[in-house]
């Protein structure tokens, strides 16, 4: 029976269809993703089985359940239940998959097709064209020759001398190319390879021997190389890093990543520096329901410049143990004080860089008023400085606010210091701070009364080279402190430059009185003079730690003026006035022969903010020592960002040298920013200036140039590394950034190095891929 024949009846336009196996089909109409009821199939009536889906969307099919079989053509005769053949614009659909070509050739005792003339093959979101093609489409099983191929979720293509579909998530491509770039000719990079396996269930491909091309050249070669074929995590090789530096030259990382599960994956970056040698880092990182953490490693086995073997490790984890109780670990290693200047792969702005490094494991306990640590805590340390090891500490604090008006509270603290060296002081303390306070507060002002009390007794081992003489080691320390709090806030309306705001004033006035105890026994285990700023001058002592409380009869006058925006309530602008004053000369020093001057903090502080728009922000802050008649501190700024990719930042600092501490003067003009050269051609820069010294502290100025489908940066940078030798070092560095899009779009450092140079910095944007597979829909 011809089945052309059994069709002349029915009234069909330019195209003919016929459903072959049982309904379920959902026919080619893509429309917008909708929701609800109208998204909802509906019948074509009481005797028909079809429905009609208003959207494309995939159907899981149930146990048991058979997919339908479309076919769609010009024209079609055949024999049944044995073959069809289907002439002009054929289709054979199942499912998620189809074949096309000008005419098909479908053997039904079989369930094979065979296409002809401008074949196509297209299954989970991935289409194959060529001259033929052969399926076997229940099992989805195929090949194709001399196809050209596409992705729809990433934009990638390609073309092979054969593709295999292996079923209906996995293809593999022979002897063939893959580029994720849009455009008609070469693209600007492609990956060619002996073999292209694609997995669309794992979104990842495995290219084998593979050859990547940039511009026609090649400039990569591999023997296995995984890349995604989504925006999703997926392991291969990540953009490489090639820097030269002034001290250990040529820098190439080659970064690796293993998404080896949803919750932790790992990166291992070897890493080239010709001047030093081969070197390996890696970094993992996991997280569970009630845990998370990083481990990170690196290792130089032999420095050729130093000639040691070096090394930095790093442990963090957080532990959440449930009923208010969690633990944590927090564990850094080096080698020697400079590994992290040296070593380190980013490299940002070396100011500072650390010479401390943390060991501790703790537990913590928070319930309601209550929180508790305890911990043990060790110091790898390469400074001067004397750093105490906690071994252990036990912290207990309370606090409860509003009981019939009053917040009040306690600190309870037992602790063990020690240290490697014998010429400290060493020994336990116990530390007990209760405090109670009675806070007023109306609409338009407050006062709040406070009454605290600091209790230590000290049990010293050791007293160290530096005892005074007489100094006990056993002994006590009782320092009441009473203090006062009150301000008020007045509101207008007015009109600046045509504009509505809501101003407010705001007097503050903050009084302190402790008497004078002597505490020159008690050695300085976690003590150290606090900052003389807007936050420090609120509060009553003048230090921070429990080893020092500084008597006072001082009072603290501040105003503050804001300027609100009517319309939307954001602030336009902030002043503030402050100064202190103190009755009596403060007596007690941080160290046991310290004079009274050291501690005199009579001073004034202004300052100012102002954020014209999204677009304009300023601050500004000076501290005058009215003891000294002198400009103690001054740091002056400005930021102005008018759009995406455009940012100017320019500040001053400045800090007048202390004698008593042997501090250097700061005297620092630091500009940055990021502006468009072009259309895809950026640059960014920084410049770090030390008018004191009259040398450049540190500098950097870079370009981003961002097409299509790849980018590249370069920067140029001076620093400066300051670890525990007198005189810091410095050198200069050329970085460099290669990036593919859709092979790897991760940063290993240079946009960080940006970001980290230019408040305020926009990376280029990423690249816009389809987000379903049904976009373009074959």
């Amino acid at each position: 029976m011809i089945l052309r024949d059994a069709l002349r009846g029915l009234r069909l336009k330019p195209l003919i269809s016929l459903l072959l196996v049982a309904p379920g089909f959902a026919p080619p109409a893509a429309l917008a993703q909708l929701s609800g009821t109208a998204s909802q199939p509906a019948s074509l009536g009481d005797d028909s089985p079809l429905r009609v889906d208003p959207q494309l969307q995939e159907h899981p099919l149930q146990s048991g359940d058979k997919a339908a079989t479309t076919a769609i053509a010009r024209s079609m005769n055949g024999t049944t239940d044995t073959d069809l053949s289907l002439h002009g614009e054929a289709e054979l659909r199942r499912y998620a998959s189809a074949i096309k070509g000008d005419s098909i050739h479908y053997f039904e005792d079989a369930d094979t097709a065979d296409a002809y003339g401008n074949a196509s093959l297209t299954q989970n979101g991935i289409t194959f064209f060529g001259p033929y093609a052969h399926m076997r489409v229940e099992a989805e099983q195929g090949y194709i020759n001399t196809p050209r191929y596409r992705f729809v979720i990433n934009g990638g293509w390609g073309s092979a001398a054969r593709a295999d579909l292996i079923d209906n998530e996995r293809a593999v491509i022979h002897n063939g190319t893959y580029s994720t770039c849009q455009c008609s000719g070469e693209p600007a990079w492609y990956l060619r390879a002996s073999q292209f396996e694609m997995d669309n269930g794992t979104n990842t491909g495995v290219a084998r021997n593979t050859v990547l091309f940039f511009q026609g050249v090649p400039i990569f070669a591999s023997p296995w190389l995984s890349f995604p074929l989504s925006n999703d995590r997926r392991s291969g090789l990540l953009p490489p890093t090639f820097s030269f530096s002034s001290t250990g030259g040529f820098d190439l990382a080659t970064p690796i990543y293993f998404n080896l599960a949803p919750n932790y994956d790992l990166t291992l970056t070897p890493r080239t520096i010709s001047r030093r040698g081969e070197m390996m880092s890696a970094d993992y990182r996991y997280q569970g329901s009630d845990y998370s953490g990083e481990f990170s490693a690196l290792v130089l086995p032999h420095d050729a410049l130093t000639k040691t073997d070096r090394y930095s490790l790093s442990l963090k984890h957080d532990w959440n143990i449930g009923s208010g109780f969690s633990g944590y670990v927090n564990y850094n290693r080096v080698s020697d004080s400079s590994v992290t200047t040296d070593l380190n792969a980013e490299n940002q702005l070396l100011l500072g860089s650390t010479t401390l490094y943390d060991q501790e494991a703790g537990l913590r306990y928070a319930n309601g008023p209550w929180s508790v640590l305890l911990r043990e805590q060790h110091w790898q340390a390469y400074s001067n400085d004397t750093v105490y090891n906690r071994e252990p500490q036990l912290n207990v604090q309370y606090a409860r606010y509003n009981v019939d008006g009053f917040d009040f509270g306690a600190e309870a603290d037992a602790s063990r210091f020690t240290m490697s060296s014998s010429d400290v002081a060493q020994g336990n303390r116990f530390v007990f701070n209760p405090y109670v306070s009675l806070p007023v507060v109306r609409p338009s002002w407050y006062i709040t009364p406070k009454l605290q009390w600091h209790f230590a007794t000290y049990d010293l081992s050791s007293l160290g080279s530096d005892a005074v003489a007489g100094q006990p080691r056993n002994f006590q320390v009782n320092v009441p402190t009473v203090s006062l709090d009150s301000g008020m806030t007045f509101e207008r309306s007015i009109t600046l430059f045509g504009h509505a705001y809501i101003q407010t004033l705001e007097p503050r006035l903050y009084y302190v009185y402790t008497p004078y105890r002597n505490q020159s026994f008690a050695p300085l285990f976690d003590t150290a003079e606090s900052d003389f700023g807007l936050a420090e001058i609120f509060t009553a002592n003048s230090f921070v730690g429990n080893d020092r409380v500084a008597d006072a009869n001082r009072v603290t006058a501040a105003i503050t003026t804001r300027f609100i925006d009517a319309a939307t309530g954001s602030e336009a602008g902030r002043f503030v006035l402050a100064q202190q004053y103190n009755f009596t000369t403060p007596r007690v020093t941080l160290e046991a022969d310290g004079t009274a001057t050291d501690m005199t903090r009579t001073g004034v502080i202004a300052g100012a903010s102002l954020n014209i728009s999204s677009a304009f922000k300023a601050e500004q802050a000076i501290e005058y020592d009215e003891a000294n008649a002198y400009l103690s501190h001054a740091s002056t700024g400005f930021s102005w960002a008018p759009a995406a990719g455009k940012v100017l930042n320019m500040a001053y600092r400045y800090t007048r040298a202390n004698a008593s501490e042997d501090d250097e003067p700061v005297s620092q003009f630091i500009v940055s920013g990021q502006w468009p050269l072009s259309r895809r051609l950026s640059s960014v820069a920084r410049v770090n200036y030390d008018m004191h010294l009259h040398r450049l502290i540190a500098g950097l100025v870079g370009f981003q140039y961002d097409a299509d489908c790849w980018s590249i940066g370069v920067a140029f940078e001076k620093y400066t590394n300051e670890t525990s030798s007198t005189v810091p070092s410095s050198g200069s560095r050329v970085l460099m950034q290669l990036q593919f899009k859709g092979l790897s779009k991760i940063d290993n450092g240079l946009l960080n190095q940006f970001r980290e140079n230019v408040p305020g910095y926009t990376p280029p944007p990423g690249g816009d891929a389809p987000v379903s597979k049904f976009t373009d829909y074959e």
